[in-house]
């Protein structure tokens, strides 16, 4: 039987939030999508991860179709979003499955609200190394950010910049799928999102590097935590997710071979396949 997946709408304090929802049986799953994308992003993996769970994948405010306050994209305020998010769906417990900016705000969140995390997946995330590409970093420059953002709101800047994210994302930008391709480019048009964007990267990196790095907490997580990587990720090292995973009590390791910064995008199956092995070994 094919999965049905719903698009819907809520106000989460204030802010129109575009989810996708599927499933209706299981621990409930958020994920949570990166920098300067949206909830596509999770497409491949959802319907099958719906067939054993409730499973919700909303827009960060800024992102896709959610609403775009012309404010600052702190790490705080997405923390508080996903806090505000679960509360609007009467989601009392679940496992937070997120990647890059996503997983640091799930990470953040599972250290102030260990209760409402039954688990933990961190999908080459941000915040556990300095390191970071240097066509990110360069993003914080003043100025350089702004200059960015009207270029590429232009038809043909949108295209330039979709097709850049490809070669720095996947390790075979040829295979990109074409409705990913399309996604960035139409957002990149749309009012807002590159300004929450360039301040998102901003909140988390400087030109030298991430500024946010989480790493000395990771002791004080208690709930399973699965780190999973591209081997191949071009914008965060895999050193990053070994390092991680040394330093938790609960954690494990998956390195997706052949693969970049978007495991869930470029090897589905495998993804899904590290995914719900781990599920079912902390019996969820």
């Amino acid at each position: 039987m094919k999965t049905a997946i719903e698009e819907r709408r809520i106000n989460v304090n204030g802010l129109t939030t575009r989810y996708f929802s599927a499933g209706n049986d299981g621990l409930p799953l958020v994920l949570l999508h990166g920098d300067s994308a949206s909830a596509l992003d999770w497409s491949w993996v959802l319907p099958k991860l719906a067939a054993t769970h409730q499973v919700y994948a909303p827009d960060f405010p800024g992102f896709g179709e959610s609403a775009k306050p012309n404010r600052e994209y702190s790490l705080e305020f997405f923390k508080q979003f996903l806090g505000d998010f679960l509360d609007a769906l009467g989601i009392e417990r679940a496992v937070l499955v997120g990647n890059s900016l996503g997983g640091q705000v799930s990470l953040r969140f599972a250290l102030s609200h260990p209760e409402q995390v039954a688990a933990l997946v961190l999908v080459d995330s941000s915040g556990l190394g300095y390191a970071v590409s240097p066509a990110l970093s360069q993003l914080t420059v003043p100025l350089y950010g702004e200059t960015a953002i009207a270029w590429c709101q232009t038809p043909l800047g949108a295209k330039q910049r979709s097709l850049l994210r490809t070669s720095l994302l996947f390790a075979h930008p040829s295979k990109v799928p074409d409705v990913w391709l399309e996604e960035q480019e139409r957002m990149s048009q749309m009012p807002g999102f590159l300004k929450a964007t360039v301040s998102s990267l901003r909140a988390q990196l400087n030109v030298f590097g991430q500024h946010q790095v989480l790493l000395d907490a990771l002791p004080e997580l208690q709930m399973p935590t699965l780190v999973v990587w591209g081997t191949d990720d071009l914008v965060l090292p895999k050193s990053h997710g070994q390092d991680a995973v040394s330093r938790l009590k609960q954690g494990q390791l998956a390195l997706i071979p052949d693969c970049g910064h978007l495991p869930h995008v470029e090897r589905p199956e495998l993804f899904t396949e590290e995914l719900s092995k781990f599920l079912a070994g902390v019996g969820f």
